[in-house]
């Protein structure tokens, strides 16, 4: 067997699972904030595309794709993010979900070396560590502290890190915290890229859940048009169809970026054998086009975060983030008794921080924190946040027990 599974932890809701272990919980109609899986309405017009296609299951998906469907993603790529052109022969490639490709990715760009590094944000994607580590790398997490806007403080980061990572994973907007890494601190990656010789990974699937329809979260590929980087060297961006459009189940997103390495990209998914097949790939030219149930989309998360931030205000340590469907509140008790505690008492489930990051040097940046997923609908979210609120009046209702006794 591969002697790096080994290496490889337990996936977050196996953790939570194991939490809940021996727990009755309350009569009360589950409410689970915890898995980050978009639950509103897929839109119709993208079931329709793929019905309406159903006799293409008879022919071979190609690997790279249709070209109709990556001129689509070309198209709503430089509309999106202001570029001034993107390949779609040589720039574009659809893939089954960034889950998929994130992985993939990393087993492509890395020369396994006992001296690799692959540069990670912590808290972080639990597939950027699997990757690193299957691809025969180790990973080296960076820590996104509140003082820090919860990005890595890339300034702090050594010059002998920089010198052994070969792949950096960026997040923005940031899963867990939504937090969105700005247009200097991205051109100032790109600069270490190039000094190093290392490639930056940007999972940008949040990037359609944002607040201000005036000022969208910015991209690294915009980053690199905005200083003339038309050929978007090292850099790749990874987008999908989940979040954006309410489409978890198609399994569609896409990498875009520099040419070079997408030729290569290509190579190994070919052998790897991950086509999307062809109705996906027509559904996905449906929804790439359309932008208003996207519009529609940000509305109802609008609606839902105002009515739970006006819930949990004066009750828990936690701020509308720049973008994405998470809430990363800050907990009064240790994050894992406090989601024990919650599912117990409330029967609504949170995903501890912890959970979601490595202890480095005696650390955990995401302890004291859990993630709460706004993906329900309206009523559900708030129903979650007024437990929320109860549970946390019975805690501060015992801790003044406690004092006066």
């Amino acid at each position: 067997m591969n002697q790096h599974l080994n290496s490889l932890q337990a996936y977050p809701f196996e953790k939570l699972n194991a939490l809940f272990k021996g727990i009755t919980a309350p009569a009360l109609a589950p409410i689970a904030l915890s898995i980050g899986e978009p639950k509103h309405q897929s839109p119709e017009f993208v079931s329709a595309a793929i019905t309406q296609n159903l006799d293409k299951l008879s022919n071979y998906p190609t690997t790279k794709g249709i070209p109709q469907l990556r001129q689509a993603i070309s198209e709503w790529a430089c509309r999106r993010f202001q570029l001034n052109g993107l390949d779609a022969e040589t720039q574009v490639l659809p893939v089954n979900g960034t889950r998929e490709a994130l992985f993939a990715f990393a087993q492509t760009v890395i020369n396994a070396s006992p001296n690799a590094l692959v540069c990670s944000p912590n808290p972080f994607y639990q597939i950027y560590e699997g990757a690193a580590l299957l691809a025969g790398a180790q990973p080296e997490f960076l820590a996104c502290r509140s003082e820090n806007g919860f990005i890595p403080d890339f300034d702090t980061v050594s010059s002998e890190i920089w010198q052994r990572c070969q792949l950096l994973f960026i997040c923005t907007p940031g899963n867990p915290s939504g937090a969105v890494i700005t247009r200097s601190q991205l051109q100032k990656l790109i600069t270490l890229a190039d000094q190093y010789d290392f490639v930056i990974a940007s999972d940008e699937c949040y990037s359609e859940l944002y607040f201000d329809e005036s000022n969208p979260p910015l991209g690294l590929l915009q980053a690199c048009a905005e200083i003339g980087r038309n050929d978007y060297h090292r850099c790749v961006v990874f987008h999908s169809l989940s979040k954006r459009s309410n489409l978890p189940g198609l399994r569609s997103g896409f990498v875009a970026g520099d040419a070079a390495i997408l030729k290569d990209f290509l190579l190994y998914r070919t052998y790897h054998g991950c086509a999307m097949p062809i109705q996906h790939q027509l559904a996905s030219i449906a929804a790439w086009s359309d932008e208003a149930h996207v519009i529609a989309n940000r509305d109802l998360y609008r609606e839902k975060f105002s009515e739970v931030l006006s819930i949990l205000d004066g009750c828990l340590d936690v701020s509308q983030p720049d973008a994405s469907f998470y809430l990363w509140a800050k907990t009064p008790i240790a994050d894992t008794e406090f989601a024990r505690g919650l599912f117990a008492q409330q029967h609504v489930t949170v995903l501890p921080g912890s959970y979601l990051s490595r202890e480095v040097d005696g650390f955990n940046p995401g302890a004291n924190y859990v993630r709460m997923a706004l993906v329900a609908e309206p009523e559900q979210c708030a129903e979650g946040a007024r437990r929320i609120k109860a549970y946390v009046k019975s805690l501060n209702a015992h801790s003044t027990n406690k004092q006066g006794h």
